[in-house]
């Protein structure tokens, strides 16, 4: 199950933003027994650099994921932690990429 929800999450970012750089990672285990973890909903961390971004806000950009990954929100996502960046703005804070 955790797969196919990253697997769907990577798609729908993927066709949305056509990201230089996605990675996903799943919290859920963390979060067992917590209340948004019984109904369901997984925990995730996604770090995506996608030109999209471009002259966007934090909260813009925020917004541009959300509404890619759409009614995934309200069923398979309970917690979202988001890292947005241009492709500029990471080889800046990561030179050795």
């Amino acid at each position: 199950m955790s797969s196919e929800r990253i697997d769907r999450i990577r798609s729908r970012l993927a066709e949305a933003l056509q990201p230089a750089s996605l990675e996903i990672i799943d919290e859920s285990a963390r979060h067992a027994g917590h209340a948004g973890a019984a109904s369901g909903g997984g925990h995730f961390i996604v770090h995506i650099v996608a030109a999209a971004f471009q002259d966007k806000s934090p909260i813009q950009r925020h917004r541009l994921v959300y509404d890619a990954l759409g009614d995934m929100m309200q069923r398979d996502i309970h917690a979202l932690s988001i890292q947005a960046a241009t492709p500029g703005e990471f080889q800046s804070t990561n030179p050795e990429r």
